[in-house]
This record gives C-alpha cells, sequence and structure tokens, in this order.
C-alpha cells in the first residue's frame, strides 16, 4: 500500500476544511417542544419584563418595611391585616401606616408595600399581627424586570437551545422559535468485508460486523444533522462513484467511511476534489477533505476521533453554533506520552476533576470509546503529558 507522502497539519487541515463551508441559510420555526438541541437562527429579544410586577418572594406579609423597624421579640410592632391572597391573585388594598397584606409566594405586591415579612417572623391573632424582626425596604422582594428587561437581548444567534433557554423563552411568552435546517448529512459505508444482519459463520469465515453507520447518524444527530444512510457499498469502483454523486446531490456533507488510504481497492478518495488527503491526527491519519465530503477510516475508534477533530466542527459551521462543546479542566492520573508530529486524540474517563486515560488502543476498538466520556487532544510539539498536569478535557 503507497503511503503519504506528505501529511498536513491538522491546524491548517481543520482551517482549510472551514474555509470551505460556508454557513446554511435556510431557517424553519418549530414549536418549543420540538425545538430542544436546534440552533437558533437569530437574536431572540424579550417582549415584556419577567417578572412583569414586584412580587413576593416568601409566604409571609406584606408591609411598609419601616413600621417594622422598632420590632423585637420582646417587644414586638403590632400592625393590621388588612387583607389575604394567593398567588395569582391581586389585592386591591393599599398598605397604609400600621398595615399588611398577607400574600403567597409569587403574589403580586399591594400597593404602598415595599418588603415582605416572612411569616415565621410573626405572630397573628385574628387581624392583628405582632411583627418580632424588623426588615428591610425591598427585603424578599422579587423586582419587576429582575430577571429579564423587556427589550433585553435574552438569547443570541447560534445557541444551540437546551432546557434552560426553552424555559426562559416560555416566561416571556414564546411559542415557537426559528432555528437553522439541520444539514443532511449522507452516510455511505464501504467494504467487502462487511456485513449488516449477524452471521456467525460469516463472521468466523473473516466478515466484520459494520458499526460505523448507526455510531455515525447518532453523532450526526448530536450534533445538529439529519442522517441519511446510503447503506453498505462494497469496493468496487463504479458503485462507490455512483453513491457518492448521488450522496453530494442530496447532502450537505457527506461522510464515507473506508477506502481513505492507498490500498487497491481503496477507490473513495479518486472521486473527490481534496483539500486533503493525510493529516497528523491519531488515529485516524488517512482522513481526506473536500467538495463538502469527508473520505474517513474504516476503524471505528478511527472514525470517532475524525469525526470529533474535523466533522462535528464542520457541522457547526453549517449552523452557526456557538457553545456545541464541553470543556473542563482536570487532572491527568497517569502520563500520557506521545510522539512528535502527531495531533493525538486520547480518550479519558473524566469524574470530580480526574481525567484517566483509557488504556485500550488500536483504531478497531470501540469498547475504549464506551469506556471514555471525553478526550484531550496532545499537539504535534508537545511530547504528551505528566501524571498530575492539568489539562483540558472536552466531554462527549
Amino acid at each position: 500500500m503507497r503511503e503519504f507522502k506528505r501529511l498536513t497539519p491538522y491546524r491548517d487541515a481543520f482551517r482549510m476544511m472551514l474555509d470551505d463551508l460556508g454557513e446554511i441559510l435556510d431557517v424553519e420555526e418549530v414549536p418549543l417542544s420540538e425545538a430542544l438541541g436546534r440552533v437558533l437562527a437569530e437574536d431572540i429579544v424579550s417582549p415584556i419584563d419577567s417578572p412583569p410586577f414586584d412580587r413576593s418572594a416568601v409566604d409571609g406579609y406584606a408591609l411598609r418595611a419601616e413600621d417594622t423597624f422598632p420590632a423585637r421579640e420582646y417587644s414586638p410592632v403590632e400592625l393590621r391585616v388588612i387583607d389575604e391572597i394567593v398567588a395569582g391573585e391581586e389585592s386591591k388594598a393599599k398598605v397604609e401606616p400600621g398595615t399588611a397584606v398577607k400574600l403567597m409566594t409569587g403574589s403580586k405586591m399591594p400597593e404602598g408595600a415595599n418588603a415582605v415579612l416572612m411569616q415565621e417572623m410573626a405572630e397573628r391573632d385574628g387581624d392583628v399581627l405582632r411583627v418580632l424582626r424588623p426588615v428591610a425596604p425591598g427585603q424578599n422582594v422579587a423586582f419587576a424586570g429582575e430577571d429579564v428587561r423587556k427589550g433585553e437581548i435574552i438569547l443570541r444567534k447560534g445557541q444551540v437551545l437546551r432546557p434552560q433557554d426553552l424555559a426562559l423563552l416560555k416566561s416571556v411568552g414564546f411559542k415557537t422559535v426559528k432555528v437553522k435546517r439541520k444539514p443532511r448529512v449522507g452516510i455511505i459505508v464501504t467494504g467487502d468485508e462487511l456485513i449488516e444482519e449477524f452471521d456467525e459463520e460469516a463472521l468466523k469465515a473473516g466478515k466484520i460486523m459494520e458499526s460505523n453507520s448507526i455510531m455515525l447518524m447518532g453523532l450526526g444527530r448530536q450534533y445538529f444533522g439529519q442522517p441519511v444512510f446510503y447503506g453498505v457499498v462494497p469496493d468496487k469502483e463504479e458503485a462507490i462513484k455512483s453513491v457518492i454523486g448521488k450522496a453530494k446531490e442530496e447532502c450537505d456533507l457527506v461522510l464515507v467511511t473506508g477506502g481513505s488510504a492507498f490500498g487497491d481497492r481503496d477507490f473513495a478518495h479518486r472521486f473527490v476534489k481534496l483539500l486533503f488527503h493525510g493529516t497528523t491526527i491519531k488515529p485516524g491519519r488517512p482522513v481526506g477533505y473536500g467538495e463538502r465530503v469527508f473520505i474517513m477510516s474504516g476503524y471505528p475508534a478511527a472514525v470517532f476521533a475524525q469525526f470529533h477533530l474535523y466533522v462535528k466542527h464542520a457541522l457547526a459551521k453549517l449552523v452557526g453554533a456557538r457553545n456545541y462543546e464541553v470543556k473542563v479542566l482536570a487532572r491527568l492520573t497517569e502520563r500520557v506520552p506521545s510522539q512528535l508530529g502527531r495531533h493525538e486524540f486520547v480518550k479519558v474517563w473524566y469524574e470530580s476533576g480526574k481525567a484517566r486515560p483509557i488504556r485500550k488502543k488500536g483504531s478497531g476498538i470501540i469498547s475504549a470509546l464506551v469506556e471514555s466520556n471525553g478526550y484531550i487532544v496532545i499537539p504535534e510539539d508537545s511530547e504528551g503529558h505528566l501524571e498530575g498536569e492539568t489539562v483540558e478535557v472536552v466531554l462527549y
């Protein structure tokens, strides 16, 4: 098999890929119930203050704070309760000096009141309220606009919508939201050795269960895409040429696994005008990209690394996503050596501020992916990290 004459440095290849891609302009309006994980197509401005009025933050009594200043447990101040309301009701009474209104958490503050006394800080006998401790003006009150101001940008274009983002949108009155269309991600798996249905005899005879497609479909959905599987294609030149051509016409991005090196039956890279072919990443160096097509390895662990180092960033560029990676700092539990000239993808298990490297190696070891929940990157100019060193972990 012919080797790569030159490997493109990871950062150079990454920049070429991103420069080649443009953001999708298509926008969809979807209900909030269907917007989780979608990417905002525009800035969102709040149409109201939230909360829309001053409200009580506790169960208790709305009153004038200055009426409570002399109050002590041994010398309580007496006030008269002039009304009682529950959350969702509005008192028509005005709090005058010497009066109070009983209310619940979330209730609108009555006119004239500027503080709320927690009910535990008072004794009640009919309409007589004995205040045992003073409160300050504004105490136990959530003021109008304290959460969000009318006209404020509450979410930015490119935000990947989370459950809390949807709660914020609903709290200010939105029922729908405009998001970017999901990119169509064509997935093509090549290889004569692959089978899709379990066959013990075939496996004993040298066949392999195909698993890249289900992994790439899951990763594609996780990172904004709409996967389209074109099946397992045998190592036949015309068949591969035909399916790649079809996928290029129908999809925004195409992922082809297998046929990425220079073997006699590695055909996939022949039908794409590649901007780069062969990079410094490990695992997965025979990755190529051009014409919105990724030519990827056949080994699952290498495919997984290639997806995280290149493909997910391509999908984020297509939809203009911003907050699509979660990164944390961690201390390595053991030394991680690396070879100069390699941009290495190292699988780790992150927990409680520590990163434990996964010992299992090999581009075909799927169980190592299962035993990890993130990765660290060792760039080309580094020989690795020492035990106890602080590293940045990208979680997946």
